[in-house]
Order: C-alpha cells, then structure tokens, then sequence
C-alpha cells in the first residue's frame, strides 16, 4: 500500500515503543504523518512495531535506537530521521525515567539518569532538530511533561526538577523561535493508564489492602480530581492538535490533561 500524500510531515517521537509514545506514534500515523520510533533497545520486536504501523496507517514508517541518556545519541537520532526521510517537522520528547527516593537516600546515580533522560535528551534533540526545521520554515515541537512539571510531590525530586525543567526549557525554546513558524509546547498529563502504571496496581492494592476501584480512586488517583485515569489515545489526540495548523499561534505554553489536578 502507497504512503499516503496528504500530509508528507515526519515525526520523530523519543521513548516510543509503549505506553504515551507508542499512543502519540500511532495518532501522528493516523493523521498521515512518517513516523520514527525510538527507544535504547534494538530488538526484532521494535522494527516489527514500526512495520505494523507503516502498514496499518499507510505511512512510512522506521525504528532508531538511541540511547536518550547520552546526548550525542539523541542528536544522531534526529538527524539520521532527516537523513532518511528528507525533512523532520515533528519533534516529540516522550523518553522518561522516574525513581522514588527522600532527597537524602536519593542515589546520586539515580539523579544523573532522570535528568539526563527526562531532560537533557530534550534538550539535545531539540537542538538538533532546529536546524532541519528552519530548513522547512516551520516546526511544531511537543515536550511530554508532567503535573509535576507544575506542582510537587514528595520523594520525587529528580522527576519533579526534570519536569519543571521541561516546562522552563519549553518556554525559552518558543520565544526563541517565534519568528520562525517553529512552535514549542508542553503536554502536562496527570495519571495515565498505561501498561507500566496497570503493572503497579496490584501492589498497591497489597500495599493498602484495598480492591482494585479502590486503591484507584482514592490511592492512585486521589489528586486527580475526575478519578479517571488520562487514556493514552487523549495524549495522542492533544499532541495531534499541537502539531496542526489549528494551533500555528500556540507556543510556549502548557496543555495540562490531568483531571483538575493542577487546577487545585
């Protein structure tokens, strides 16, 4: 089946083999953008993905391994996206880590790796990416940040800087590029149910001695104020929009989808 050529855009989306990414890959698809897959791996099963979703939506469609934790991988993976497919006007950064530690027992280790995967790579790729951009006259770049990009919790720290430092990073990119149709916002989802997060529930539901519904609403989402999960395909569904020419005057701010959680 021939690529469509309603939209010949590529995209190329950092962490996305699962979960929010996988979800963002796949609606940028169905729009009829080219897509890049990415994550550290290099397996069988990441190139069968990108060939699933060539076929499925009629695009093109590659996987890149990268590293996200070291920069010079997370520049070769943008420009190599260029490479093959001539232009790259998408840029989503997805790739996270988190670890849970007080600020004391925090590993140092563990500090370096959330910074530099949850923020550094969007740094890197980002800088990247303007280049081919420019070349374009026009871009559209999307930072999956976080609530806690906007409000804090405990035993989080690097996660919480990280994402607030998205968010900073996010803003400063925008007025940079405002004359040059390259816009730059940030995505701040609440909970989303995704396979990572399903995989916690039963220990939360040991933990707390609670069902399933239970430690759902009043446990995991007890700062979200829908009790609902965010789904992956409302992730999609706003990055999509972002990336559109419906929000050509959107930049360098922050979409919250999160439940009312940040408008507590």
């Amino acid at each position: 089946m021939e690529a469509r050529v309603r939209d010949s855009r590529t995209a190329v989306i950092t962490g996305s083999t699962s979960g929010i990414g996988l979800g963002i890959a796949r609606g940028l698809a169905a729009d009829g953008c080219n897509v890049v897959l990415n994550s550290f791996t290099d397996s069988d099963e990441d190139h069968a993905l990108a060939e699933e979703i060539a076929r499925e939506y009629a695009v093109k469609a590659a996987y890149l391994q990268a590293d996200m934790a070291d920069g010079a991988a997370c520049r070769r993976l943008v420009d190599e996206t260029a490479r093959r497919f001539g232009s790259l006007d998408i840029l989503v950064n997805n790739a996270g880590i988190q670890h849970v530690a007080a600020v004391e027992d925090f590993p140092p280790e563990k500090w370096d790796a959330v910074i530099g995967i949850n923020l550094s790579s969007a740094f890197h790729t980002t800088a990247a990416a303007i280049p081919h951009m420019r070349q374009c006259s026009s871009g559209r770049i999307v930072n999956i940040a976080s609530a806690h990009g906007l409000r804090a919790s405990p035993f989080k720290s690097a996660y919480v800087a990280a994402k607030h430092g998205m968010v900073g990073l996010t803003k400063t990119v925008a007025l940079e590029l405002a004359e040059d149709r390259i816009t730059c916002n940030a995505i701040c989802p609440g909970y989303v149910l995704t396979p990572l997060v399903e995989a916690q529930i039963p220990d939360q539901m040991k933990t707390h001695r609670m069902d399933r519904d239970t430690v759902v609403r009043e446990v995991m989402l007890a700062r979200q104020p829908t009790r609902e999960f965010a789904t992956v395909e409302q992730i999609a569904t706003a990055t999509v929009f972002l990336c559109s020419d419906g929000a050509a005057q959107i930049t360098g701010t922050t979409l919250s989808v999160d439940g009312g959680w940040t408008a507590q």
